[in-house]
């Protein structure tokens, strides 16, 4: 795969996708790691004489109202906090006003435009790949970099339908997230998976392509709860996929040696922002009782596996992390992976959200940028994003 050092940068005019979709809360940027993450790219292109024009999609824009809330004019502002050369800002996805400034740009200068999901209002035009959107963006430049591996898994106007028109290779971010991820094609053994989150249905590829390659694989979150009524317990008002039971029924009759599931669960009976949190052993759960992050026992078999393990992977958080009552069990799993385990992957998504909540980030071997998109990597390398590239 084309890599942007095998680029001829100097004096051309660049498209760079990346993925500066954020996290916003009360109108500020709470997580800023993908856009430090896009730095190197953007610097290499502005280092070597060129003119970089840089796309990213901001949340999801479905009606005129989103539009003001996804203004990537807060992303603008992070960026040229962080860039030693600052760059300019279009309110333009499109059309003459986009064309004016790409025209009166100069080399070593670069301009973020605005959310290219705006053209979704339009027919769907980015996510669609529509074929005249997707040659007037390329009409803009001489070369294409895509640096968002966050959307390598789609087929959009920005990330597969500009480089059938250019000259195009892919930025540091990807070079790094594939370097990474694909340690997990030949893993240091024994290999452990962690999976955690809320839901089975976003991970069953992910689930059937690693369950057979992994020493253990350590469930928490929600998505043990549905393993567990799978297995006959009792949950409560616990959150669970009654669709995946005979899923889970299945991998459990096939697998059930390496799948470990809680023996106890911390919870509530009432969840507020401030609730009781209880104790329960995952045999004796009440009715009434909302299972919410993994207990001690648990904590301690978990650790157990993982004492001589050389390569772990984990996507999605062993509890509801948002509240600081129900983020003890992944706070201790962290913490014993950075002093006991050496190639430690997480993948992507809320797991590294609140490893950087948790301050562990700096301490884990890669943290992926990606969620969806690294789970589909991990279960087919051949993603669109990265085949219309080769």
């Amino acid at each position: 795969m084309k890599t942007i050092e095998e680029l001829n940068l100097k004096n051309k005019t660049v498209i760079l996708r990346c993925d500066l979709n954020v996290s916003i809360k009360d109108g500020k940027i709470i997580d800023n790691t993908k856009i430090k993450a896009s730095l190197k790219t953007i610097e290499y292109i502005l280092d070597h004489n060129a003119r970089v024009i840089i796309m990213s999609h901001l949340g999801r824009i479905k009606t005129e109202e989103d539009k003001e809330k996804y203004d990537m004019r807060i992303v603008y502002d992070e960026l040229n906090r962080l860039l030693p050369k600052k760059i300019e800002f279009v309110d333009a996805t499109s059309g003459s006003k986009l064309k004016k400034a790409v025209k009166n740009l100069e080399y070593g200068k670069g301009i973020l435009i605005q959310n290219i999901r705006y053209e979704d209002l339009n027919k769907n035009k980015e996510s669609s790949c529509d074929k005249k959107l997707s040659k007037s963006w390329a009409k803009l430049a001489d070369l294409y970099v895509n640096d968002a591996f966050g959307t390598i898994h789609r087929s959009h106007a920005s990330n597969y339908g500009i480089p059938m028109y250019l000259e195009s290779a892919v930025g540091f971010l990807i070079m790094h997230e594939l370097e990474n991820l694909n340690r997990l094609d030949n893993p240091k053994r024994p290999f452990v998976v962690i999976m955690g989150g809320s839901k089975i249905s976003d991970k069953i590829g992910i689930i059937k392509s690693l369950i057979k390659q992994a020493d253990y694989i350590l469930i928490g979150g929600a998505m043990a709860f549905t393993f567990l009524e799978a297995k006959g317990y009792k949950v409560g008002n616990s959150m669970y996929e009654e669709k995946y039971l005979d899923y889970c029924k299945d991998l459990i009759k096939h697998y059930g040696d390496r799948i470990i599931l809680p023996t106890d669960i911390y919870g509530t009976f009432d969840l507020t922002d401030k609730p009781d949190v209880v104790l329960q052993d995952v045999d004796m759960i009440p009715k009434n009782f909302i299972g919410l992050d993994i207990g001690d026992e648990t904590i301690k078999l978990f650790q157990s596996i993982l004492k001589n393990t050389k390569t772990v992977f984990w996507n999605g958080p062993l509890g509801y992390y948002e509240n600081e009552r129900f983020r003890y069990g992944t706070n201790q799993i962290l913490k014993y992976l950075k002093d006991n385990v050496d190639t430690v992957i997480l993948g992507g998504g809320d797991i590294v959200g609140c490893a950087n909540l948790l301050n562990y980030t700096k301490d884990i071997t890669f943290a992926s940028t990606g969620g969806g998109a690294t789970l589909k990597y991990l279960e087919n390398h051949n993603q669109p994003g990265l085949e219309i590239i080769n």
